[in-house]
């Protein structure tokens, strides 16, 4: 069938169906799109069947989470989003005052998000009032590529995909505790660490702790940075942390343990194909501009 549908003539498109096919690009299943748009799932199914009928293409492939876009519905979603950009670039050359507006979801750890970026980047609603943001703070990377993000900060550089990279700097790490507990480790006591919980031991940090120190204690666990930050505070061991929550936290400080943690690069990415969208790039350059001010927050 999908052979029958490639070999078929290719129609004008209609942009309601561009429209629904945006929504369910974006969110990932047909529950989620039909709420975006008020409508039922019906009418998200018939639109796509549509999309598929005009272009000759099958778009999506059913899975058990969600909906995945086929190489031709890749395709479809960046030049429905090109559309969707330059139909919002229009609206905005007819708006008087000029005004930044529209939602833009910017996904970051949640450690970083919570220690760092909410507070820095709340503030643009107040310069914007027409800008909406959305902060995703999941632990596991949001996806980009299916559009539920627009901005993302990543602990590492994409290897592939149609995006743009800036540089945000290098986040730096040290062990840090309470005086009294970095004062007997640093007179030879051995340490107790403060550690991310089970689920979560396969991320980097908890990698680390674990191959640099592998006959370690754990006395508490939790599943991100900051959380583990009030722990070392209130005397539950040494915590591993980026110095941005470290030097931030009342009541910690800095301990001589070694070895420490190597710095990570910090990076934002965007689609390509955003690059033109005044509300995301405005958000971008912010971003970029407060980790470049405040880059010694987080150097070793």
């Amino acid at each position: 069938m999908a052979d029958q549908k490639r070999t078929g003539p290719r129609r004008g498109v209609d942009w309601e169906d561009m429209r629904v096919f945006l929504a369910l690009g974006r969110h990932g299943s047909l529950s989620a799109a039909a709420r975006a748009l008020s409508v039922n799932h019906a009418t998200i199914a018939r639109r796509i069947q549509s999309l598929e009928d005009r272009l000759g293409d099958k778009l999506v492939d059913r899975r058990p989470d969600g909906y995945a876009l086929t190489p031709a519905g890749r395709l479809a979603l960046a030049a429905a989003s090109e559309m969707e950009a330059a139909a919002l670039t229009l609206a905005r050359e007819g708006d008087e005052d000029d005004a930044v507006r529209g939602l833009v979801r910017v996904n970051a750890p949640p450690a970083l998000s919570q220690g760092f970026l909410i507070d820095r980047l709340a503030r643009l609603s107040a310069v914007h009032p027409g800008l909406d943001l959305d902060l995703a703070t999941d632990l596991r990377p949001v996806s980009l590529d299916r559009h539920r993000a627009d901005i993302a900060v990543r602990l590492m550089r994409p290897r592939d995909g149609d995006f743009i990279a800036k540089p945000l700097g290098t986040m730096g790490f040290g062990f840090y505790g309470t005086p009294a507990i970095c004062a007997a480790v640093e007179g030879g006591a051995a340490p107790v660490f403060v550690g991310f919980d089970e689920e979560n031991a396969d991320m980097p940090d908890a990698t680390w702790l674990a191959q640099h120190f592998p006959r370690r204690r754990v006395a508490f666990r939790a599943n991100n940075h900051m959380s583990q930050a009030i722990a070392a505070r209130t005397g539950a061991g040494l915590a591993l942390l980026p110095h941005y929550i470290g030097r931030q936290v009342p009541g910690l400080r800095e301990c001589a343990q070694t070895p420490t943690r190597e710095a990570r690069e910090m990076w934002l990415l965007i689609r390509g194909q955003d690059r033109k969208a005044r509300a995301i790039r405005t958000v971008a350059d912010h971003l970029q501009q407060v980790f470049e001010e405040e880059r010694a927050l987080f150097v070793p």
